[in-house]
């Protein structure tokens, strides 16, 4: 398996380089809403947790850095990405914590029984199928828009996956929140905590980060909104200070 970044490929560097992430140059690449879920999400020690629809596997990565997690499976559809993420867990010599499962997370009921995880994870595609207009690149338009399955399929998946109690958090559009939330409640996921992400102060929300816990009573905290600029930043200025800059080699 080579672990070196190919020349269609870079490598992106957090934590000061002790942890590596390759990806391609073109067609899809985490952005800063993964890394934004990353900091939202609560693991505890000895947790068993999955990300559906894992891409280059950025959240496991990141999560095994920051969190005493006992696993991670992360779930991934399209084998390009896949493959990517398999090879930068073995990069960062995770291959005890972190497997790579290439399946369609509709499927995932015939691969676990249900309540078999404490955690699910995602950052969804975020469009409708057939809205708006389709990516050409075919990893870019099943990353984000429901090609694969609905959010629908998505909730009814993390709500089998998780027992009593089990927490499930993710990402997606402030413009398609009810959706979100409306979805959540008909699986017995009940949101929990909200938090609206906006790029400047004084623009709208972008997205929203939400943990719901299932079978979970009727309480819901609105977090302080996350700003992500201020007046005069780029945008990588204030991208997760704690992670330390993200570099990137080609």
């Amino acid at each position: 398996m080579n672990l070196y970044p190919l020349p269609d490929e870079t490598l992106d560097t957090f934590f000061n380089g002790e942890v590596q992430i390759l990806q391609k140059k073109k067609g899809y690449r985490f952005s800063v809403d993964a890394i934004l879920l990353s900091e939202f999400i609560k693991i505890h020690k000895e947790e068993r947790v999955i990300d559906l629809g894992t891409g280059c596997g950025i959240l496991p990565l990141l999560l095994s850095h920051t969190t005493e997690a006992r696993s991670f499976i992360g779930v991934e559809i399209q084998k390009g990405l896949s493959d990517c993420a398999k090879r930068n867990v073995t990069l960062n010599y995770l291959e005890n914590r972190i497997s790579i499962l290439k399946q369609d997370f509709k499927e995932l009921r015939n691969t676990f029984p249900p309540g078999s995880f404490d955690v699910v994870l995602s950052n969804p595609p975020y469009r409708k199928y057939r809205s708006g207009r389709i990516n050409p690149s075919i990893e870019k338009a099943i990353a984000r828009h429901e090609m694969k399955g609905t959010l629908a399929d998505l909730i009814s998946v993390a709500s089998y996956l998780l027992p009593s109690k089990g927490r499930c958090y993710l990402i997606f559009p402030a413009l398609r929140a009810v959706d979100l939330l409306v979805a959540m409640r008909d699986e017995t996921l009940e949101p929990k905590r909200l938090r609206f992400v906006h790029p400047f102060i004084g623009k709208e929300a972008k997205f929203i980060l939400i943990e719901s816990i299932k079978d979970s009573g009727v309480e819901l905290k609105i977090m302080d909104p996350l700003i992500l600029h201020q007046k005069g930043e780029t945008p990588s200025e204030n991208l997760r200070p704690s992670y330390g800059k993200a570099n990137t080699a080609n």
